[in-house]
């Protein structure tokens, strides 16, 4: 369950199936403009308009939002097994969500991208009941390499940057990722310092908890006496 990750693969197939305009089906659903999860853990309000050039794509895990203007988002909703429900109830909170991105975030976009590097991380303790922020660089890795600007021949690639949104509700564990279109789309003309980079990706993805609705697994029946 956990290989099929793919936060990323499913953002970059996001933008091959836009390109290529490319139906495809979806395992949630969609009512009155929201998107309900294939597993109904989460809904949310589609972020995106179709006659915006707007997609939506997921998987039985991962959900990706993007249009033609620079919005990418993707969510990640990973049921918690006897391993993770250990990993959890021994590490708490905070070490928990660090291992959890260590060990399957992380190594995900470094399958796609290799050259993946860590920027910076910081810990929110009463947001969502705890919350992992994370920053990443990824060289080569932007989904909106089909938007950049004319390039020198032979210039390097684009480095994309992309924050991450780690918590825990329901037990499931929720992965909320965006990348930082206008770092890529701007070209030379693109000005932010890191902390103007981090503070914006920080609310972009704050922005985006706030606008999910969780659903608690259903309780269990009572034991037969």
């Amino acid at each position: 369950m956990l290989r099929a990750l793919s936060l990323f693969l499913a953002a970059a197939a996001v933008a091959r199936a836009q390109t290529d305009d490319i139906p495809q089906p979806l395992l949630g659903t969609i009512d009155k403009g929201v998107y309900i999860s294939p597993t109904g853990s989460f809904k949310i309000e589609i972020p995106v308009l179709p006659e915006l050039g707007g997609a939506v794509r997921d998987t039985k895990n991962v959900v990706t939002f993007r249009d033609g203007f620079g919005l990418q988002i993707s969510i990640g909703a990973f049921v918690h097994d006897a391993t993770l429900r250990w990993q959890l109830s021994t590490r708490g909170t905070k070490d928990y969500l660090i291992y959890f991105f260590s060990s399957y975030v992380l190594p995900d976009f470094r399958q796609f991208c290799p050259a993946t590097s860590m920027e910076s991380a910081g810990y929110s303790p009463d947001l969502m009941d705890g919350s992992l922020f994370t920053f990443i660089l990824l060289p080569g890795g932007s989904v909106f390499a089909d938007q950049l600007p004319f390039a020198p021949a032979g210039a390097p690639p684009p480095v994309a940057k992309r924050g991450n949104m780690l918590f825990v509700k329901n037990g499931i564990t929720f992965v909320i990722s965006t990348e930082l279109s206008e770092r890529v789309t701007e070209g030379s003309r693109y000005t932010k310092t890191t902390q103007e980079e981090n503070e914006t990706l920080r609310k972009r993805l704050q922005n985006i908890a706030a606008n999910m609705t969780f659903t608690p697994p259903p309780a269990a029946p009572p034991k037969q006496p």
